[in-house]
């Protein structure tokens, strides 16, 4: 059975019509910049999460081995730090989610990099106000600080980047669009 020519010009046009279809990104689909932004969000949080968690297991599980570094003894100090601990994991419940989708938890986000400027923020000024003679306490914060704004400027300069990602992307998309 051939076909007739009205058949073969529905084809053809069908065919160019799947060609351009191919050759256009999707507007479900993310564009491959996109993909890639959102996985480095993704590490960057989750590198984060991970150490801030394991940081919040170890005040709140083994209180004693952190105790000293913040001039703590006794109940009184197994029980601060401890709560320490506790804090840090309250602190980090907002992280899941916006590693899982970080295009759907954009306010999320939002929360995480504002937790993370309160943190750096305030143990910057608990560490300008400590009186001398403190080294070990001081080096302890400095800790604190250091990977705070190493976390910070991670997860900022992701965030930043994959914003301009999908805003680029859908600005490609509006321009592509018939």
């Amino acid at each position: 059975m051939g076909l007739s020519t009205p058949d073969l010009a529905t084809s053809a046009r069908d065919d160019a019509t799947a060609r351009d279809s191919a050759n256009k990104p999707s507007s479900r689909k993310s564009s491959r910049p996109t993909a890639v932004a959102t996985w480095v969000v993704r590490a960057c949080f989750a590198f984060v999460f991970v150490v801030n968690v394991q940081c919040a297991l170890g005040f709140a599980l083994m209180p004693e081995a952190y105790m000293g570094a913040y001039e703590l003894a006794g109940v009184p100090g197994r029980v601060a730090t401890q709560g320490i601990g506790v804090a840090f994991l309250m602190w980090n419940c907002t992280y899941p989610l916006v590693i899982w989708k970080p295009q759907r938890h954009t306010a999320l986000a939002g929360v995480v990099l504002a937790q993370q400027v309160v943190g750096l923020i305030g143990e910057s000024l608990i560490r300008a106000t400590l009186p001398a003679g403190h080294d070990l306490l001081a080096s302890s914060i400095d800790l604190f600080i250091t990977f705070d704004a190493v976390g910070l400027a991670l997860m900022g300069a992701s965030w930043a980047a994959f914003h301009f990602s999908r805003k680029m992307c859908s600005k490609l998309r509006e321009i592509d669009m018939p």
